[in-house]
């Protein structure tokens, strides 16, 4: 793929208070991390400041899409909805990724709600796992599809999830596990890249989630206590930002 990477992030939701204040959207959160992961990969031509052209679009109100033929990637966030749900945003939604897969030349990144989504498209079944919440930093046991993509043994990423997608289709390599999730990520070459987990957090964006779950009560003290102890942990997201623009440039 030639530079210029025209990515149309596709935000499925609304970035709480601090967040917001900050990047804008979760398209300017994902501006973030390309910028940084385009600065780190050394690549001619690709940096913070020349490279990139990223636009965003609000699916969820504005229900605004890109037109295929002006992009090169779709790139899905993240979003407090479940990706099972049949509101009507979400199935059109589903049917764009769909229209997608059935191309060849646009690629798809799929992040946290984001993976569910092209895992529903792909006709696998998504919905709430078995082990409940998985929050704050924490550790991917990768398969061997997954370390050769990252380039590394081991990865470690900010989750705030309890649903998942259940299994992986034919044809398609899963990147790695959790106790809590055994699809943490998907892989099939010059087509898509999914992961479950949250590269483009910040410490200060998954902790402001924590807070605001906790005093909501949709987090117990428990979950909430732990997740607060593991957040200085370290984290690896750029690493999974320079993974999705070596696909791109693949």
């Amino acid at each position: 793929m030639k530079l210029p990477l025209r990515i149309a992030i596709l935000e499925c939701d609304t970035p709480l208070t601090n967040t917001k204040a900050k990047f804008g959207g979760y398209g300017g959160v994902f501006k973030q991390l390309l910028e940084r992961a385009a600065e780190t990969l050394k690549q001619p031509g690709l940096s913070a400041t020349e490279g990139l052209e990223l636009s965003f679009y609000d699916v969820v109100q504005s229900k605004s899409y890109p037109a295929l033929d002006d992009i090169d990637a779709i790139l899905i966030t993240g979003s407090k909805h479940s990706a099972y749900l049949d509101d009507p945003w979400i199935l059109d939604l589903v049917e764009f990724v769909k229209t997608t897969l059935h191309q060849e030349r646009v690629r798809i990144i799929g992040v946290c709600f984001g993976h569910q989504i092209v895992g529903r498209a792909l006709g696998q079944r998504v919905y709430l796992g078995d082990a409940g919440w998985e929050v704050s930093v924490t550790p991917i046991e990768l398969s061997e599809a997954g370390k050769a993509l990252f380039q590394r043994p081991e990865l470690s990423l900010y989750q705030m999830h309890r649903d998942i997608v259940y299994g992986c289709p034919s044809g398609v390599e899963q990147l790695g596990s959790t106790d809590g999730c055994s699809n943490q990520g998907m892989y099939q070459k010059d087509r898509l890249i999914t992961v479950q987990g949250h590269p483009e957090f910040t410490k200060e964006i998954e902790e402001e989630i924590l807070h605001a779950r906790h005093a909501a009560g949709i987090f117990p003290d428990g979950i909430y206590e732990d997740a607060i102890k593991r957040l200085p942990d370290h984290d690896q997201g750029v690493e999974v930002g320079k993974a999705f623009l070596r696909f791109l440039l693949n």
